[in-house]
């Protein structure tokens, strides 16, 4: 008998229907609510679009199946594979830069013919994959001779990312990477000079920023400087949040998403657009939501039976938190638009699929524990 639970000695044949398909319970179903909200909340966002409405549906199913399969596969799997799937994603993200396919100035995606993707997404659970292998193979606390190999795991795609240009999606990739060297027992030390060499870094950084990244940053230190070009975005953003008031104006009937006052409503700005139409109440059950799903993974982490599985599981529920802050932030006018999506609510297709991938394997660590001997 091997069996999967650690609050359970009963053969896993006879244990329930999440169990046998080593599914989290807790855990799919706050997903499902999430999913639901979003489906409603694009359906009003694009003025009663079907069609927007069948093919985001039809990249959940993808994503939901993609979950179902990489819960099955146990948390060995994964530390095996780690260093090629690392491996292969950086080479496809040398591919964006050469054969890659461009929008709106952007080239982020390659195009397989079959399928058009984003290779940075993949990174974003092959970063915290391969440093939480790599702390489980050497040991847990990172010392001097190992954290510059941990540093160029995570510079290296970070910067091919960066040149696509993408900035907010390097900063995501060099985090997931980062928040498993903090879990791994980084000295605080060593976070201390990490601030203090970013902070020194600035006035480099801000050189070799694209003039459009630059704007947003000054848009963000005052939006009303440019408020019908650069800060138009943000400014339709707040006037969106702030005419929801208390209740809200009622599904279906927030004009600034419909009279297209309100940019990217079903994809960046989307939260703007749910607390325009719930109100500061719904966005404050949207918010204990989020809460609720980083805390059941958090958990999940807790309670992995081995430093990869915990280092892993740690780094992804943080950084699904860390995305819902940022976009939060960002359209709030909280932080500067760095183009980071809402999780589980924003339009999109590559990156619903990485985020249902990352909860899998939560999944995963949750249903594949073995009793321990007493």
């Amino acid at each position: 008998m091997n069996p999967l639970s650690a609050d359970s000695g009963r053969d896993h044949r006879s244990q329930g229907f999440f169990a046998r398909h080593y599914l989290d319970g807790p855990l799919l179903a706050l997903i499902l609510v999430l999913l639901s909200v979003s489906l409603a909340t694009l359906y009003s966002a694009t003025g009663s679009d079907a069609n927007a409405l069948w093919s985001q549906l039809k990249r959940l199913c993808v994503g939901l199946a993609v979950l179902v399969i990489c819960a099955r596969i146990p948390p060995d799997g994964y530390r095996a594979v780690a260093p090629a799937f690392y491996t292969v994603t950086l080479i496809l993200l040398i591919l964006v830069l050469v054969f890659g396919d461009a929008s709106k100035g952007a080239q982020r995606w390659l195009n397989l013919g079959v399928v058009r993707f984003q290779p940075s997404e993949l990174m974003k659970l092959a970063m915290p994959m391969t440093v939480a292998t790599y702390l489980h193979a050497t040991g847990v606390s990172p010392g001097l001779r190992r954290l510059p190999v941990v540093l160029l795991l995570i510079a290296i795609p970070a910067t091919l990312v960066g040149a696509q240009p993408d900035l907010g999606t390097a900063l995501m990739i060099a985090m997931s990477g980062l928040i498993a060297l903090y879990l791994g027992g980084l000295r605080w030390r060593w976070i201390v000079g990490f601030a203090a060499a970013a902070m020194a870094a600035i006035p480099l950084l801000w050189y070799n920023m694209h003039d459009y990244q630059r704007s947003r940053v000054l848009t963000f230190l005052n939006p009303e400087r440019d408020p019908l070009g650069a800060g138009y975005h943000i400014t339709q953003s707040k006037i969106a949040i702030g005419s929801g008031g208390a209740l809200g104006k009622g599904w279906g009937e927030g004009t600034q998403a419909r009279l297209d006052f309100l940019p990217e409503s079903h994809t960046d700005f989307i939260f703007a657009a749910f607390a325009e139409e719930t109100g500061l109440i719904g966005a404050g059950l949207l918010l204990l939501l989020y809460f609720a799903l980083t805390a059941r993974c958090l958990i999940i982490a807790l309670r992995g039976q081995e430093t990869f599985q915990r280092l892993l599981g740690g780094s992804l529920g943080i950084i699904f938190f860390c995305y819902v802050f940022i976009n939060i932030g960002m359209v709030c006018g909280l932080l500067p638009v760095v183009g980071v999506p809402l999780p589980l609510m924003s339009f999109g297709g590559t990156s619903i699929v990485s985020l249902m991938a990352g909860f899998g394997i939560l999944m995963s660590i949750q249903t594949h524990r073995k009793l321990v001997p007493s």
